[in-house]
């Protein structure tokens, strides 16, 4: 007598938590949206798109099928809210709900960095930046990282308040740490601001040449090189971002030199 109620539960919470989820996933376009595309104009969301770029009745419209996407998918959280809302009434839902609100904002920033950014390269967060990768790796982790974390504390802190403190503190520990670990690796991928060498993994198939290259783009020198051929120790020449390494063919651009003897087994 007990299965159908408790079936009929699990149904409106499984809604409520991806009403929550998806509203925060909606939000989280539009502000991207609004913010960067029309407030700011850093990019439009074919800004990287070759034969687009230059063609702004694209790029308005492209932005606005974009946007209706969104309200697609925040009427969907709406009509599923509206299934659990008796839920509404429960102590603790509405932490719940803007905590997955959170979590889902955040996966938006997550999701349209690799996708956009880095996969896709459809736009970047700052099309006319001389460092794009830089401003890609803020807004992702202040907007998508940072946000996910809060919404995933928020909950466990609910969850400590029921009488499930164990768990949920360990949870949290791992969230904190987690986004510790990321936001470290994203700050030592940072090359350094003080002018000094530079660590430069190239990517698969690149030559010595290339490196060349790459070194006198930014009007510097190769200071050393390993076996395989592929990590170099480059000078970047006075007034010139290393972020630009990218655009050369680097894969990785390491935020000072390293001792080359831990790198002389390096094959890629």
């Amino acid at each position: 007598m007990t299965t159908a109620p408790s079936r009929t539960a699990s149904s409106q919470l499984r809604r409520f938590q991806w009403a929550g989820y998806m509203l925060g996933f909606g939000l989280g376009g539009f502000f991207d949206g609004i913010l960067l595309h029309q407030i700011l104009q850093w990019h439009h969301l074919l800004s990287g798109v070759d034969g687009a770029n230059g063609d702004l009745r694209t790029l308005v419209l492209a932005d606005g099928l974009f946007h209706a996407l969104m309200y697609v998918i925040v009427a969907a959280a709406l009509w599923l809210l509206w299934q659990a809302r008796r839920l509404t009434t429960v102590p603790g839902t509405d932490r719940l709900l803007f905590a997955n609100a959170l979590i889902g904002f955040g996966a938006w920033h997550i999701v349209d960095s690799i996708l956009s950014h880095w996969v896709l390269g459809i736009h970047r967060i700052r099309m006319d930046s001389s460092s794009p990768l830089l401003w890609d790796l803020i807004w992702f982790f202040l907007f998508g990282v940072a946000a996910v974390a809060a919404g995933i504390l928020i909950r466990v802190r609910g969850i400590e308040e029921d009488g499930q403190g164990g768990p949920g503190r360990n949870a949290a520990r791992v969230a904190v740490i987690a986004a510790i670990i990321l936001g470290a690796g994203a700050v030592s991928a940072l090359p350094p601001g003080d002018g000094g060498p530079v660590m430069v993994l190239f990517r698969p198939g690149s030559s010595p040449t290339d490196a060349f290259h790459a070194a006198a783009a930014l009007d510097g020198r190769v200071v050393w090189n390993d076996p395989s051929g592929q990590l170099w120790a480059i000078q970047p020449g006075p007034n010139h971002s290393p972020l630009t390494l990218y655009r050369h063919g680097a894969l990785l651009v390491g935020n000072g030199i390293l001792p080359a003897g831990c790198f002389n087994w390096s094959r890629v």
